[in-house]
């Protein structure tokens, strides 16, 4: 959909040219995703480097001789330190923003300790797996995600990202909730198989080049409203969701609907996702009648 609008700004004829950069940045939100988790494993180190520089201080306080390790010990951090994977991808895709940027890790890392979440969580030295997987829940919730000089950083470092964000976050935090003890720190793929990445490119290609018969789908569905009136985001939202329903015969018309509609509320105005609605509802009676949706498989309709 923002590609699309990008088109229509900048007055582009170039699909290639639009179709590279955006699977150029469906790549970059996958950075994004390996950055906030390298987040939370540079801090847990740089705790754990903290004390041991303190405990080996000359004259070094009874606590730092013999400190509190629950934190670097914790089993969600120590999973996700060790984990293959994710070392892998980091390594391959040379994700190294915190090596170079250490000062944000040390401002977040000094938030967590200021916490009540951090002063509740370290009242005792005895690790729980259940504790210590909703304590970094709760911290990456309440503590990292709304920093703001780490949302300037992500921000000034990738414009892209802004929207990518809240995805991302909600992503991670879906995972911390499903791993389970003992059990291997695996990432997500961005791509669930080579057709998931394929549709990316075939309903972008498939929108532009055929806005002109998909906006004939609708002008005359609106009466009620001057189409020189209706927000431009919203017209390329209608075109995307007919073309999923008369193009991709493997995606559930309900599917499509509610997918669209929650990217009118994201994006478009306050009552566009009422708009958007209507009109789809109205388009799915008449290409129903007509015999024009050829959805195959159960449930898709």
């Amino acid at each position: 959909m923002q590609s699309i609008y990008s088109m229509h700004q900048n007055g582009s004829d170039s699909l290639e040219k639009q179709e590279k950069f955006l699977l150029y940045s469906i790549e970059s939100m996958f950075d994004l995703y390996l950055i906030m988790f390298s987040a939370l494993i540079e801090i847990r180190r740089s705790e754990a480097d903290f004390i041991e520089k303190s405990s080996k201080k000359h004259l070094s306080t009874k606590e730092e001789r013999d400190p509190n390790l629950k934190f670097v010990n914790n089993a969600v951090l120590t999973y996700l330190d060790e984990s293959n994977s994710l070392s892998i991808a980091l390594e391959n895709r040379k994700i190294n923003n915190w090596k170079l940027n250490d000062d944000y890790i040390l401002l977040l890392l000094k938030d967590i300790k200021d916490s009540e979440l951090y002063q509740k969580y370290m009242s005792n030295r005895v690790n729980n797996f259940a504790e210590d997987k909703q304590f970094i829940l709760d911290l990456f919730t309440e503590v990292i995600v709304p920093n703001e000089k780490l949302y300037d950083y992500l921000e000034d470092y990738k414009l892209t990202w802004v929207d990518d964000i809240p995805l991302v976050n909600t992503q991670i935090q879906k995972e911390l909730k499903a791993l389970e003890e003992g059990q291997d720190f695996r990432l997500s793929k961005l791509y669930k198989d080579e057709e998931d990445k394929e549709f990316v490119s075939q309903l972008f290609r498939k929108t532009v080049l055929n806005e002109p018969e998909l906006a004939k789908e609708y002008i005359d569905k609106t009466p009620n409203w001057d189409t020189e009136r209706i927000a431009e985001i919203d017209t390329i939202i209608l075109k995307m969701a007919i073309c999923e329903f008369l193009k991709f015969p493997s995606i559930p018309i309900k599917v499509t609907i509610n997918e669209y509609l929650e990217i009118a509320k994201e994006y478009s105005t306050p009552k566009s996702s009422i708009f958007i609605n209507g009109i789809l509802d109205n388009l799915v009676k008449e290409f129903q009648t007509a015999n024009k949706l050829n959805k195959a498989g159960r449930g898709l309709l």
